[in-house]
C-alpha cells in the first residue's frame, strides 16, 4: 500500500507548479531548521522564554527518538530503492527511511506551539508541519507510513518536553 500511494502521487499529483513549491517546503524541515529558528526567536521575549525551551528541548527528544535510535533500529531503506519506477525529486538522503526525521521534528516543535499558543498560532503551526511531512511522500523519500509515524513520535516528543517543563516548572 505504502508503494502504491507513492506512485500514485508521482504519476496524478506531481507536476511543475507543485515540484518547486514541495521542494522548498521540505528545506524548511531541513534540520528542523524553520523549528529551531523560531524557538530561538521566542527565547528573546520573556514572555514565550518557556515555550521557547519547551520547543527545543521536543525538538532534542524527537531527533533522540527518531534519528538516533529508531533509523538506526529499524533500518528501513528509503523507497526510491526498492519502489520500481519511483524517481525521487530531491538528492538522495544518506540515512535510513523510518521514521521521518522532519515530520518528527516539525510535529515536536508544532505541538508545542499548538499547546502553548492561542489557536490562531497553534494550527497554523501545525498546518506547516503536515505540509513539510506531505513533502516528504511528493518529493519521493518517505514512505507514508514513516511519516505517519513522524507524527505520531512528534506529537509524542512534544508532550515528553511539556510534561518535563511542567515538571522543572513546578518546583
Amino acid at each position: 500500500m505504502d508503494a502504491d500511494i507513492l506512485l500514485f502521487l508521482q504519476n496524478a499529483v506531481r507536476n511543475p507548479v507543485l515540484t518547486p513549491v514541495f521542494t522548498m517546503i521540505t528545506v524548511l524541515g531541513n534540520g528542523g531548521v524553520l523549528w529551531v529558528l523560531v524557538s530561538l526567536l521566542l527565547l528573546v521575549p520573556r514572555k514565550t522564554r518557556k515555550t521557547g525551551f519547551t520547543a527545543i528541548l521536543a525538538l532534542l527528544v524527537s531527533l533522540l527518538v527518531n534519528n538516533i535510535v529508531l533509523k538506526n533500529l529499524v533500518g528501513r531503506v528509503r523507497p526510491y530503492e526498492v519502489v520500481e519506477g519511483l524517481v525521487p525529486l530531491i538528492g538522495r538522503p544518506r540515512d535510513f527511511s523510518f521514521p521521518s526525521g522532519h515530520t518528527g521534528s516539525s510535529f515536536a516543535a508544532a505541538w508545542v506551539f499548538y499547546r502553548n499558543f492561542p489557536r490562531r498560532y497553534g494550527i497554523p503551526a501545525l498546518v506547516v508541519a503536515g505540509l513539510i511531512g506531505l513533502s516528504r511522500l511528493y518529493l519521493g523519500v518517505h514512505y507514508p507510513t514513516d511519516v505517519l509515524f513522524g507524527v505520531v513520535s512528534g506529537i509524542g516528543s512534544g508532550c515528553i518536553a511539556l510534561m518535563l517543563m511542567r515538571r522543572v516548572t513546578d518546583k
